[in-house]
This record gives structure tokens, C-alpha cells and sequence, in this order.
């Protein structure tokens, strides 16, 4: 099979005069891989130099933006004296500037569409990993996502976990019967934790629409894959929320999509830029569940790439798992950096014609050591490489040029409003509100309380049936008026007999 058909050009071999082009595989994508190196080596280049070989093969890639050049992949480059050096070097005779399908994303929705999720989707085990809280807080903020999901009630944004903290405080005493001891001091503390989220722009992550896997996954109608660049140079300021957020999108996507073997091209590539602040501070069953996702990740179709300085930065199990390496130079000045020669040095297959421990540290800006996955997933020997440039610009991007990219974006009208829909805060709100209205409302009276009460119905009635000091009843009045009639018909009885009787008497 030709080499050159469904891969992608990594650079040129300069081990011996012998050496070829290096390509990686795309039926081995998925495999995962490894770009490490010390700064200012060709990393981001490297990296950029991979998207866009991706995309041109119609794999989705999804990758950082650290630093703020890697959104030059929106842009198409421009020649030089210097780039037309290299790529006649390597020979890239199909060579042209163009810009790839790019996506920008931003978590603060400045520098691209806002990426939200849900509370309930990111977890109680990386929220409270981005919270930095201890054990015992972590496991009262559980107590808090199984309360809710008892008694239905919505977790959307950071407004609903602060309802639920401030119920879980109001009901802590039957809370922790049902539940386990919930402390006044966990939730005080947790709730500071929320706070400096807040301050630090992480309340607008959380909310809806939350993203959609899918729209990480396009093409564009040329049949390209879509770059979807994340702008981290203010994430980055934020280690626990970058790679909580990172490791919750891994996450989900290992839960989400179907398992799919080995494909003949991944359905996307996922970069993992400044690698080291996943495992920083990592307790080890997170460690244990990045591992187990690395592991099974490929047979879905995804394949990861860690980028970091040092491969040690990666623990060995998940080192060992990265069939893809590109080795930028290292430098040993320190011991830590002698350590982290030696360590790159055993990972790579050897090449009886490179002395890699030596050739390191002795690589010039935008070469690299380089070994990728042949037939049958086995690994080339080592290979001494000079990178291909990418396509597009090696830089940064103007203002005006990231406004004219999102304006066509396909799936701008979808995220850029937020959407504030009833959730456990407003369902809390009204519960609180409408038991507030009843205990303001005047407790029903009994027929006794009310005609004990002076100035009520019932004395008002008995008032008018049986009169007070002041004025008669009805029955007073009913009487007296029954006496007048009676004593009126008796006294024209007696009237009526009397005179009867004197003029009868009379006739006769």
C-alpha cells in the first residue's frame, strides 16, 4: 500500500542520506501519541502541523490554544525565504498556503463561543477537584448531588448548588441522619470554594445550552475536518479548571459515544496541551480513571495526544499507551533534565544509526526524534526528523480576522445566548416563597373562636338577634311588636262585645 494514501506527513527523516519521509498512519490515530519538549522548540508547530494533516484526511480535531498562535490555523500563511528552504528540503511538492475549517471556543465566551455544561454533568468528583476540596468536603458536596437527584430538583448553574448548600444547611440535622454528618464548617468552606469560582469567571461554564459532543464532531462540505481551537491563555492561569474542563470532555466522550474497534481514520483527535497539570496534585482514583479512559478511548474512535515538556510527566501507564511520539529537543542543564533525557531516550525503539540520549539535546528548533506506528501497530525505529511546516500561519491572528471566523461559524446562533430555564434555585425560590405567603396568612377561625372574638360574625349576629345594652334585637322587637298585635285584637274583641252589647241591647 502506498504510504503516502490515508497519512499523514510528518517530515523528513535525516538519520542517514538513506532516510526517507516519516509518515503517521490514520488507521493508527487512535493509538494515541506523545508530543514533548522543551519551550521554544517547535512543539505548537508540531502540533499545528497534526491538525491540519488530520483535518485534510476529514478527522475533527479538537485542541488548546495555550499561548494564542495555534488560532494561525484559521488563517492561511505565507511564504518565505526560510519556509520555501524547508519545504523544498523536504520536498513538499503539493505545498500552498490555506486555512483550515476552524471553530473557536472560549469557557468565558470571549475569544469564542461560550462552552458550557451542566453541574449535574460535570459530577461531584471533578467539581470538587475544581473547588480544591479536601475529602471531607467532597464528600458532603456527594451528599448534596444525591439530595438533589431525591428530590428532583435541577442542577444547572452554580445559582442551584448554592440553593442546595443553603438547604443542606437549613435541614443539617435530618440531612445528616438520612444522609451522613453534614457540617456546618463543609458547607462554609464549600461554599467559599464557590465563590472564588465565581470571581474567577467559572460561573459562566455552567449553565445551558450545554455543548454538544456532535458539534465537536463536524466536517465542512469540502469533506475537511472542523478544528475546534479552545482559547486557554486565560484558562491556563486557572490549572484546576483547565483540566477539570478537559478531563470532563475526555470523559465524556468515553461515556458517550459507541464502541467502534479500529477504524481506517479516527473520528476524532482530542490534544491534551500542558499535559503535566492533569496529573499535578491528581489524587489516585482520578489518576486510575484517566488511565482506564486512555485505554479504552481508542476502540471509540478518539484518539488523545498529550503535549508536554517532559514525557515523566505523564505516569507510565498512560505513557505506555502512546504509540505516537515526536521528541523535540531537551536540554540537560539540571538533574531533573538529564532524568528526563534518559526517560525519552528508553521509550523510543532504537535506530543503530542514532545515538538518542545524544541527538536531544543536540536538535535544533523545528527537528524532532520521531517514532509512529506501522502494520501492524509496531513501532518504528527512532528516526531523527525534520518537521513539515504547516499551511497555515504560524502565529497569532488579528481581531478583526477571529470576528470574520465566527461570524460564519455554523454553530454560533446556537450557544452564544444563554438559556436560564427553571432549575433547583427557582424551584427552591418558589417552595420558600409560597411558605412564607402561608405563614403571613391569618390561621382559619372555628365557630367557637369566632364567636368568642368580639367584633366577629357570630357576635355581630347574636348581636342582632338578641340586641346589646344599647339598642334592642330582633327577638325584643319581635315580642313587643307580637304583644302590640295581640293586645290590639284582644282590646277590639272587647270593644267590638262591648259596644255589641249596648247597641243590641237597645233593639231589643
Amino acid at each position: 500500500m502506498d504510504p503516502t494514501q490515508n497519512a499523514i506527513l510528518l517530515g523528513k527523516a535525516v538519520t542517514t542520506p538513506q532516510s526517507g519521509p516519516v509518515y503517521l498512519q490514520a488507521k493508527l490515530g487512535n493509538r494515541h501519541g506523545l508530543v514533548a519538549g522543551a519551550t521554544g522548540t517547535g512543539k505548537t508547530v508540531t502540533l499545528m502541523t497534526l491538525a491540519e494533516g488530520f483535518s485534510r484526511l476529514g478527522v475533527p480535531v479538537f485542541l488548546a490554544d495555550v499561548k494564542g498562535d495555534v488560532a494561525g490555523l484559521a488563517v492561511a500563511g505565507a511564504l518565505n525565504d526560510k519556509l520555501q528552504a524547508r519545504v523544498t528540503e523536504i520536498g513538499l511538492s503539493d505545498y500552498a498556503p490555506e486555512a483550515s475549517p476552524t471553530v473557536f471556543w472560549d469557557l468565558f465566551g470571549k475569544l469564542g463561543h461560550p462552552v458550557r455544561t451542566t453541574v449535574s454533568e460535570m459530577g461531584p468528583t471533578l467539581l470538587a477537584r475544581i473547588l480544591e476540596l479536601n475529602d471531607t468536603q467532597s464528600g458532603v458536596l456527594d451528599i448534596v448531588f444525591k439530595l438533589a437527584d431525591d428530590r428532583g430538583l435541577l442542577l444547572l448553574d452554580l445559582k442551584d448548588l448554592r440553593a442546595l448548600l443553603a438547604l443542606v444547611a437549613e435541614e443539617r440535622k435530618d440531612i445528616s441522619t438520612s444522609y451522613g454528618l453534614v457540617s456546618a464548617q463543609s458547607i462554609g468552606a464549600i461554599q467559599r470554594s464557590l465563590l472564588r469560582l465565581e470571581q474567577d469567571g467559572g460561573e459562566m461554564f455552567f449553565g445551558e445550552p450545554a455543548l454538544e459532543l456532535a458539534d465537536l464532531m463536524r466536517t465542512a462540505p469540502n469533506g475537511r475536518g472542523v478544528i475546534n481551537i479552545l482559547a486557554s491563555d486565560q484558562l491556563i492561569l486557572k490549572p484546576r479548571l483547565y483540566s477539570s474542563f478537559l478531563l470532563w470532555l475526555l470523559s465524556e466522550l468515553f461515556e458517550t459515544l459507541p464502541e467502534v474497534g479500529d477504524l481506517d481514520k479516527p473520528k476524532l483527535v482530542f490534544v491534551f496541551d500542558e499535559a503535566h497539570l492533569l496529573f499535578d496534585d491528581a489524587p489516585p482514583a482520578l489518576q486510575q480513571r484517566v488511565e482506564q479512559v486512555v485505554r479504552i478511548i481508542r476502540s471509540k474512535g478518539v484518539g488523545v495526544y498529550f503535549c508536554s515538556q517532559f514525557p515523566d510527566d505523564v505516569p507510565d501507564d498512560i505513557l505506555g499507551q502512546l504509540g505516537n511520539r515526536v521528541q523535540h529537543a531537551l536540554r540537560a542543564f539540571t538533574p531533573r533534565d538529564q532524568k528526563a533525557v534518559k526517560t525519552a531516550a528508553e521509550t523510543f525503539v532504537p535506530n543503530p544509526g542514532l545515538n538518542v540520549a545524544e541527538a536531544i539535546s543536540k536538535l535544533g528548533t523545528g527537528e524532532a526524534l520521531v517514532s509512529t506506528l506501522q502494520d501492524k501497530g509496531v513501532p518504528m525505529p527512532v528516526e531523527r526528523t525534520l518537521i513539515a511546516p504547516p499551511r497555515c500561519r504560524m502565529g497569532a491572528i488579528t481581531e478583526a480576522e477571529r470576528n470574520q471566523v465566527r461570524a460564519g461559524s455554523p454553530v454560533g446562533h446556537k450557544y452564544d445566548s444563554a438559556v436560564d430555564r427553571e432549575s433547583a434555585s427557582e424551584m427552591l425560590a418558589k417552595r420558600a416563597e409560597a411558605a412564607a405567603t402561608q405563614a403571613e396568612a391569618p390561621p382559619a377561625k372555628t365557630r367557637e373562636q369566632d364567636d368568642a372574638e368580639e367584633g366577629g360574625f357570630g357576635q355581630a349576629v347574636k348581636d342582632a338577634v338578641f340586641g346589646t345594652k344599647r339598642r334592642q334585637g330582633m327577638v325584643e322587637t319581635m315580642a313587643k311588636q307580637t304583644a302590640r298585635t295581640v293586645g290590639n285584637q284582644i282590646g277590639r274583641q272587647i270593644l267590638r262585645g262591648l259596644l255589641g252589647g249596648i247597641f243590641g241591647g237597645a233593639k231589643r
